[in-house]
């Protein structure tokens, strides 16, 4: 099983990249997550916001990995804890498909990325941005694979 991280946006800020890497760097090579990042539509010539999600979609599916699981995350996604988290990546790692999480824009996703999901998740009921989204989603893929493992890295309850 291959882990992908497909998120819109490029040339993120140094903290941005500093704080993914941190996590990333940490995940043993069978666990690894790949980070694609595809160019954002600039809001030029008149581009409505339907008009820019609709041409992100277009690179989003490009991106993603052949026969992927899609998890999606959006705001109104389903609430995992880390340990159902961990339990949902088990279960994906003994059907052997590969797994594409997907980060939107500043403006989010069309909402056929949405519609196509395998998994809509929500990290939090605040709003966050796209940024700060992937250093977390990259942490928590760590400390799943640590909980899995039986490191001490997660102290949950």
């Amino acid at each position: 099983m291959k882990l992908w991280l497909i998120a819109v946006g490029q040339r993120m800020p140094g903290w941005v990249q500093q704080g993914y890497q941190e996590y990333a760097r940490r995940l043993p090579a069978q666990a690894a997550l790949q980070l694609r990042e595809l160019r954002a539509e600039t809001r030029g010539g008149g581009l409505d916001t339907a008009s820019v999600l609709e041409r992100e979609a277009r690179r989003i599916e490009e991106a993603l990995p052949a026969q992927c699981l899609r998890v999606v995350l959006d705001e109104r996604g389903s609430r995992l804890s880390t340990e159902q988290l961990a339990r949902q990546v088990q279960d994906w790692r003994q059907q052997g498909r590969d797994v594409a999480f997907v980060i939107g824009g500043a403006d989010g996703l069309a909402e056929r990325i949405k519609q196509r999901a395998d998994l809509l998740l929500r990290l939090s009921d605040l709003t966050l941005p796209h940024a700060l989204v992937r250093v977390l989603l990259a942490e928590q893929v760590y400390r799943v694979h640590s909980l899995l493992a039986g490191h001490p890295y997660h102290r949950g309850d």
